[in-house]
């Protein structure tokens, strides 16, 4: 079984360095988050996507760990482009393969056990936690009228860790490319090709660092783990 952490972003919407390299509590956020793969019984191989220029040339306290289970590779313009790269870059055995944000530190270990079971089974596993704020869908055009309200409790937020069997994730990637589908979401482009998805509930903890206010969030909540 793989592991692809993506963190080939430049981090744009926070200042200074690039986010994944800042610390939190004394540890780079993406080391944080590897640690959770490369120390999981069932993670044979894990692949690091890092910009080009890091790949090539990466930061001291990830150069050890090269060679022993991680392997760094460069990204893409695109997130899709730089999922597509980490594929590239697992070993053939590697039948089951999880997808993962470089800037979500704090996952739980039940849950990427809990995606695990559900990729082995045949289909899309997506960490998820479902929405509890009443969700407006507005008129394409004008951001601010309301079409509809949509039910919230057939709603879920997305996250991170995804996993899928490897050939299905693949085909989906290679209809991506072949029809300039650009993503976000590597579950989307398996749902657009006819696979099956399901959700494994998650936990708010695992959020994604985006904004300087979520990096005070972790910076809190790094120093209570």
């Amino acid at each position: 079984m793989g592991a692809i952490v993506v963190a080939a972003g430049q981090g744009r919407r926070v200042g200074g360095i690039p986010k994944q390299y800042r610390p939190l509590a004394g540890v780079p956020m993406v080391l944080r988050t590897l640690r959770a793969f490369t120390s999981h019984r069932e993670v044979a191989q894990v692949v690091l996507v890092l910009p080009p220029a890091d790949a090539g040339c990466p930061p001291p306290f990830l150069t050890d760990l090269v060679g022993h289970g991680l392997t760094l590779v460069a990204g893409g313009a695109e997130r899709r482009d730089s999922v597509a790269a980490g594929l590239a870059a697992l070993p053939a055995e590697c039948r089951i393969v999880l997808v993962h944000d470089g800037a979500r530190p704090f996952v739980d270990p039940a849950v990427i056990d809990g995606v695990i079971a559900v990729a082995r089974s045949g289909a899309g596993a997506v960490a998820a936690v479902p929405i509890t704020d009443t969700v407006k869908e507005v008129e394409p055009g004008d951001g601010r009228r309301v079409r509809q309200t949509l039910p919230r409790e057939l709603l879920w937020r997305a996250q991170t860790p995804q996993g899928f069997p490897r050939d299905l994730l693949v085909a989906a990637h290679e209809r991506a490319r072949h029809d300039g589908i650009p993503a976000t979401d590597d579950a989307a482009l398996v749902e657009r090709i006819g696979g099956v998805v399901r959700l494994v509930p998650d936990s708010p903890a695992n959020f994604k660092v985006t904004t300087e206010e979520d990096l005070v969030r972790a910076e809190l909540w790094a120093a209570r783990r």
